[in-house]
């Protein structure tokens, strides 16, 4: 275990508190969030998630059925709407095989059996499948953003322009196999660089200032 690690998580904890993230009512709401957030603002994605709620259609059975222009002028506010769609109904036709038990499929294999499955879905990316692991699934797969990347280069955790595999394997490497622990560390990273590791950096109002090599800045 990695001590400087932990140290960064209890100062953000301290700070910060808990997040409660994921911030959706079931894990196929995660699933869905976790497609539609991609290139765009967590708002935008609320917003798109509302009207499927508004629609009643946030099941699997209801929004496979729906036409695709509906999904799109559904999913609208997310951004890209037509490209995501198009990966949000190739999510949905995986998620349905074996009769809909997605979850259970993904729990009972090995985590890496699950991530290639969910990689090996049009549209998924590392950070997707990452998220859908974590916070529908309850596996542990650290998730790395551009949060993560910008705030471990400059703080010094790894190198600038490190990639996001290499990234995710360190924490992964370094951190207890705990789903929990990497539920709240990733959300306590995501507010960290939302709100003062931003690419203009709020250094005098970060926890973890003192500790900070403060590389490239």
């Amino acid at each position: 275990m990695n001590k400087q690690l932990m140290a960064v998580y209890r100062a953000l904890h301290r700070h910060y508190g808990p997040q409660g993230w994921w911030p959706a009512k079931t894990n196929f709401e995660v699933c869905v969030g976790a497609m539609l957030t991609q290139n765009t603002a967590w708002e935008n994605v609320a917003r798109a998630i509302a009207n499927i709620h508004a629609e009643k259609a946030l099941t699997l059975r209801r929004l496979r059925a729906l036409p695709r222009k509906k999904l799109e002028t559904l999913i609208k506010p997310s951004g890209y709407f037509r490209l995501k769609a198009k990966r949000l109904m190739c999510l949905l036709d995986y998620l349905a095989e074996d009769g809909g038990g997605w979850r259970a499929r993904m729990r009972k294999v090995t985590l890496e059996e699950a991530r290639e499955a969910l990689l090996a879905v049009h549209g998924v990316g590392p950070e997707t499948a990452d998220s859908i692991l974590l916070y529908a699934a309850q596996r542990p797969s650290f998730v790395v953003d551009k949060y993560t990347l910008r705030w471990g280069g400059r703080y010094g955790i790894f190198k600038n322009g490190t990639k996001y595999e290499e990234a995710r394997n360190f924490f992964m490497e370094h951190l207890p196999e705990n789903e929990k622990l990497y539920n709240e560390y990733h959300a306590l990273i995501v507010r960290l660089g939302a709100t003062v590791c931003k690419a203009k950096p709020l250094c005098a109002e970060c926890p973890l200032a003192a500790r900070c090599a403060k590389r490239g800045l």
